[in-house]
């Protein structure tokens, strides 16, 4: 017990400070599209031609939403010749994705009931302490 008294955990103030800033990134996240793209670009780095192809989007509304992607600073892009790869960038980003999959996508019976139990006391403030973490790291 000992152990889990000396752990830092962050402080309201800290938590307040960084309010702003996820509920930026969750913004970015909330629109369909844009989580389809990043679930679909998280799995891999992909080419524009690939992500046209594998989710069936008309090539202007694809071009607004990576394009908005890229101004948020959570995807980046590599050119090869006339190819554009899209890849994630922000880390952030990437933590949330992969706790979507894991929460929404995997058939295992532990992750539907990790979204209908909320975590211990000491988990929460774990993920709260992981988050201001990952926001330093990008």
């Amino acid at each position: 017990m000992a152990a889990a008294e000396t752990t830092s955990h962050p402080t309201l103030e800290q938590l307040k400070a960084k309010a702003p800033e996820a509920a930026a990134l969750l913004r970015h996240l909330a629109n369909p599209s844009r989580l389809i793209l990043l679930c679909h670009i998280a799995q891999g780095e992909r080419s524009v031609t690939d992500i046209q192809h594998d989710l069936g989007f008309k090539q202007p509304a694809l071009s607004q939403q990576l394009a908005d992607l890229r101004r948020s600073g959570l995807v980046q892009t590599r050119r090869e010749s006339r190819t554009i790869y899209y890849a994630i960038k922000d880390g952030r980003a990437r933590a949330v994705m992969a706790m979507l999959q894991q929460i929404f996508c995997d058939d295992a019976p532990a992750a539907r009931s990790a979204v209908a139990e909320p975590p211990p006391a000491a988990h929460a403030s774990g993920d709260a302490a992981r988050f201001a973490r990952l926001a330093h790291d990008t």
